[in-house]
């Protein structure tokens, strides 16, 4: 009885959740991105993600847990070493080694990237400066930086 009762409750939230994912870019299934940012130290990014979860799947996640969650959050940033060092109902964060290439005595260049939602505020951080996008799914062009 109590498999059934997931099993409908289930079906009843997907039922619920197709229509609002084919209106929001910025939704990725139950996941709506609301910020992000990318702190850059040398070739590593510190990536912090905060997000909504739509109402019913939270209690969904509560029981069942964060596997699938975490899941879509990687899908997300799209990186493929990204490694999810925590998560929490509103927010994850990331490290992606290796992300910019090192040409040597402290110069780097972090490269075009393209995300698999649209970002309503991105800021790029680095030891020198930071940038800021505004609903936008890619990085275009890079940006070179240098460590501290």
């Amino acid at each position: 009885m109590r498999g059934t009762t997931i099993a409908v409750l289930l079906i009843v939230i997907v039922a619920l959740a197709i229509p609002a994912l084919a209106a929001d870019d910025e939704r990725y299934g139950y996941i709506k991105v609301e910020n992000m940012d990318i702190i850059l130290d040398k070739d590593r990014a510190n990536i912090n993600l905060e997000y909504t979860l739509d109402e019913p799947t939270r209690v969904i996640v509560l029981l069942l847990g964060k596997q699938d969650l975490k899941n879509r959050i990687l899908k997300i940033v799209n990186y493929e070493d990204a490694k999810v060092t925590s998560i929490d109902m509103d927010r994850a964060e990331l490290v992606v080694e290796d992300i910019s290439y090192n040409y040597g005595r402290g110069i780097y260049w972090f490269p075009d990237h393209q995300f698999n939602v649209i970002i309503p505020t991105l800021r790029i951080i680095t030891p020198q400066t930071s940038k800021e996008f505004s609903s936008t799914s890619k990085i275009t062009h890079g940006m070179g930086y240098f460590d501290n």
